[in-house]
């Protein structure tokens, strides 16, 4: 991807935004760093779809999970129970 510094940018946005529509994505750099990506808006929305679910039936519970909870935080609350001071 290519990258511009601000002072280009600013100076060459237009033509910039114009690539950009075409679909060629740029970043913005101040002083050498990247500091922000520019890309068409209709890419971004396909970038951030999230997907809800994609795990679903890749793992299951055991029957009996809240007797294991329950007994793991028994253990747990041992391990951390303040004793007496003396």
């Amino acid at each position: 991807m290519r990258s511009f510094n601000i002072h280009f940018a600013k100076t060459h946005l237009s033509r910039l935004l114009d690539e950009v529509e075409k679909g060629e994505p740029f970043i913005i750099a101040k002083a050498g760093k990247p500091k922000a990506q520019v890309m068409p808006i209709a890419a971004a929305k396909k970038r951030a779809k999230r997907r809800i679910g994609f795990l679903k039936g890749a793992y299951t519970l055991p029957r009996n999970y809240e007797a294991i909870d329950k007994r793991l935080d028994r253990e747990i609350e041992k391990l951390f129970a303040v004793r007496g001071r003396g």
